[in-house]
């Protein structure tokens, strides 16, 4: 049965995100670990199997020469009369390698050379076999020790012989041979897993070079450029991406100059346009009711035009880098308070530990000013009005949190509400507001130009609403 196409997309999405947890260059070390393991371990395998065999038959070839050696000399010396003794001295001076243990049968008596290997010892299948009449050998152990037992049958003298030649050097060579061989392939693998990281390393030295300069880029910084180096195949790459970065900074370059240009431009008619409705509104008692009306939204429009092209006159400073700081040293608390006096029609609290109160920061007053207007505006607009203010003062870092009763702000919209002309569900239609979206982008840009941050989050006590926390590293105590 196939599978359903939002299962394998589900699948596809595991595996995709499983990927991503490792980078690229451990991807790269992994697999030059994984190759040489396998190799490794390959090759170990091989060579231990080949040494194992090649051992185990050069002393098997000499046992079974052996032992028909002695089996022949046995058969020649056995006759009917010959008593224990001899046979026991028989099996005594028989030329046996060092270390094999001799074994005899005639009849029902068995004869051995020494206690270590008996006639116990020896295998029932084997004994079966050799006294069916069919030489055959075995290994096996015997007492934890290995051995290579072969046995020759002697029907005519009613007799068998059995020879155990022990393995035990054979084994000790090969447990010597896998710790070599394990320890040769856990170095080699330590070995290609350094060259797997020198090799990632100056493979992908080129991407990390493209991703720094994109993250610049990105960042602002359109003076980035790359630099081929040494990797001919580069080249392409690094002229294309110079060039679209050229061309993006004069396009943006353009566009920064038409907009400070035509925000210029409009200066001139609307201070006329302003003088006029000025001039009408001093008039405005000699005018019908509708003409009035009219004056009235005249009126609003070119108040709502006038804030529009000063916001547009500040956002193009911030754009062609002409925008600089005015810095003062002055009281946090004593300018919060002034700034809420001077710019919010109703009183709101301000929360300060004694701490705090006494901290004097290093800032541009005119900027600070408009970001903490910007911010009670927002709130009135759309929150019902701020709720409180609080002050906060952590080493050289200070906050500066407005909090409203508003119905808060979405998850979702919580990074783009400080975008450009972006003014949020809560505003509704155009109509419904007086702004712009352009009061909460200025807070942005202003705080960054003191190198802080703004961001929105949840109220911490519960309630309904948002807290917009300006974090500046500007205190100075």
């Amino acid at each position: 049965m196939p599978a359903r196409p939002g299962l394998r997309s589900r699948i596809w999405h595991r595996a995709g995100s499983r990927a991503r947890l490792l980078g690229l260059r451990t991807r790269i070390i992994l697999a030059f670990v994984f190759t040489t393991l396998l190799l490794s371990a390959l090759l170990s395998v091989t060579v231990f199997a080949l040494t194992r065999q090649n051992l185990l038959t050069g002393r098997e070839n000499d046992a079974l020469a052996t032992v028909g050696f002695n089996a022949s000399t046995v058969s020649r010396r056995l006759n009917p009369d010959i008593e224990s003794e001899a046979l026991q001295n028989l099996i005594s001076t028989l030329a046996t390698p060092e270390g094999s243990r001799p074994v005899l049968r005639v009849g029902g008596d068995w004869f051995q050379q020494s206690f270590e290997f008996e006639s116990g010892d020896i295998d029932e299948r084997l004994r079966r076999t050799v006294e069916g009449g069919r030489p055959a050998q075995m290994r096996y152990r015997v007492r934890g020790k290995p051995f290579l037992v072969v046995g020759i049958p002697i029907p005519d003298r009613n007799a068998s012989y059995y020879e155990a030649t022990p393995l035990d050097e054979i084994e000790d060579t090969l447990g010597s041979l896998g710790i070599i061989l394990a320890s040769a392939g856990g170095g080699v693998t330590l070995a290609s897993a350094g060259v797997g990281s020198w090799a990632s390393r100056r493979l992908l030295r080129p991407l990390v070079s493209i991703g720094e300069a994109a993250q610049s880029i990105a960042q602002g910084d359109l003076s980035t450029r790359l630099e081929a180096g040494a990797a001919r195949e580069l080249v392409a790459l690094t002229d294309s991406f110079n060039d679209m970065v050229g061309a993006l900074q004069t396009r943006i370059a353009q566009d920064e100059r038409f907009a400070s240009e035509v925000s210029h431009e409009l200066r001139s008619p609307l201070m006329t346009l302003s003088a006029s409705v000025e001039v009408m509104n001093t008039r405005r008692a000699e005018l019908p009711e509708r003409a009035r009306t009219a004056l009235d939204l005249l009126t609003e429009d070119v108040n709502r035009f006038e804030h529009l092209v000063e916001d547009l006159l500040e956002i193009s400073r911030f754009d062609v880098g002409t925008a600089e700081l005015d810095l003062d040293v002055f009281n946090l608390l004593e300018f919060v308070e002034n700034a809420v006096s001077a710019t919010s029609p109703v009183v709101i609290p301000i929360l300060c530990d004694p701490a705090t109160s006494m901290v004097r920061v290093q800032a541009d007053k005119r900027r600070l000013m408009q970001v903490i207007d910007n911010l009670l505006t927002n709130a009135q607009k759309y929150a019902r009005g701020a709720t409180g203010i609080v002050l906060k003062h952590r080493g050289q870092n200070i906050e500066i949190v407005v909090e409203d009763g508003g119905p808060g702000v979405a998850a979702d919209e919580r990074e783009h509400i400080f975008d450009r002309f972006s003014r949020g569900r809560e505003a509704g239609e155009r109509g419904a507001s007086t702004g712009v979206g352009l009061g909460l982008a200025l807070v942005a840009e202003h705080v960054r130009l003191h190198q802080g941050r703004v961001w929105c989050e949840d109220r911490f006590d519960g309630l309904p609403g948002a807290r917009f926390v300006v974090h500046l590293p500007i205190a100075v105590v």
